[in-house]
């Protein structure tokens, strides 16, 4: 099939390369711009256009795909690309930028997403993260075929997964990546016979973007909240604390059943370290200085100045 592709993480990046692995005729590829990134704030390319670039691949990378936006000649350029590339199809994966009216309309099969949770639980920006947060046992992949909605589309497959307890936003995600990848050319193998399911009106949750101010330990949270929360922000934004008078971010922790005054540091040997929470205590297992990398709870502790 000719196909567009629209997406920009590592997640998308899976879901294209196994698309052109297929066989399908990838006529033009749609990531976000470059952003910069790392230390010198240099500009990176996404995954997927590095996918693309190695692959040959016609690329866009529109600001906006909105004709009366910010970006309006981003817009029409986009449109002119898609015009001529004439996909049968698009598919979608974490793109990052909203497809208007005339995207969805364009391609005579219509426009395929790959989302990371089982719709209608979890529609919106961080399925992964909120999954997680909430204490879900399981999450999934949905392919659904796209409206103007925020993911309200027509279900055509869903596969769960379970969420262990160790999980972290960074192993879930791989595990859905590659789900995602594999479901949607199962898709489009059999877009012909899939049944189109409307999702339920029961059950809608949205996960709302991740934001940085989220990245701040509570200790009046009960403890299993902030230890679903630590996975949850793993990579991203991490969880952040005041730890013997210095800022450190909290990667790992595990729910122990004391209780004490919330963020008062309880009674333990030199090698622990375990603050009360509002409901339970918090063993803190693996944490970072600023500039430097994680340790073991046992590490940071023999680092820690009396």
């Amino acid at each position: 099939m000719r196909l567009a592709f629209a997406g920009t993480p590592e997640f998308a990046r899976a879901a294209l390369a196994a698309l052109h692995d297929a066989g399908h005729e990838v006529v033009l590829v749609l990531t976000q711009p470059d952003r910069p990134a790392g230390r010198g704030l240099k500009l990176q390319p996404s995954p997927v256009k590095q996918y693309a670039l190695q692959q040959g691949l016609a690329l866009a990378q529109p600001r906006s795909l909105r004709l009366d936006g910010k970006w309006p000649e981003d817009a029409a350029a986009a449109r002119s690309a898609l015009q001529q590339a004439a996909p049968e199809a698009m598919v979608v994966a974490a793109y990052g930028l909203i497809l208007p009216a005339w995207v969805l309309a364009l391609p005579p099969r219509g426009c395929l997403n790959i989302h990371a949770s089982l719709l209608p639980r979890w529609r919106g920006a961080a399925p992964i993260q909120r999954a997680i947060e909430a204490g879900d046992a399981a999450t999934g992949i949905t392919i659904m075929q796209m409206d103007e909605g925020l993911d309200t589309g027509d279900m055509l497959l869903a596969e769960a997964v379970e969420i262990g307890p160790d999980d972290t936003a960074a192993t879930l995600h791989d595990r859905l990546a590659a789900l995602g990848a594999r479901l949607v050319v199962q898709a489009l193998a059999r877009l012909d016979d899939l049944p189109r399911r409307p999702q339920p009106a029961a059950g809608v949750t949205y996960a709302h973007k991740i934001d940085k101010a989220e990245g701040q330990a509570d200790w009046s949270q009960q403890a299993a909240l902030i230890e679903r929360r630590l996975r949850a922000f793993d990579p991203f934004p991490g969880l952040q604390a005041e730890i013997a008078g210095e800022p450190v971010k909290l990667w790992r922790g595990r729910v122990v059943a004391v209780q004490g005054t919330p963020g008062e540091r309880l009674a333990g040997d030199a090698s622990r370290l375990v603050v009360a929470c509002g409901d339970g205590a918090l063993e803190l297992l693996e944490l970072q200085r600023p500039g430097g990398r994680r340790l073991s709870a046992r590490e940071f502790l023999q680092r820690t100045k009396p």
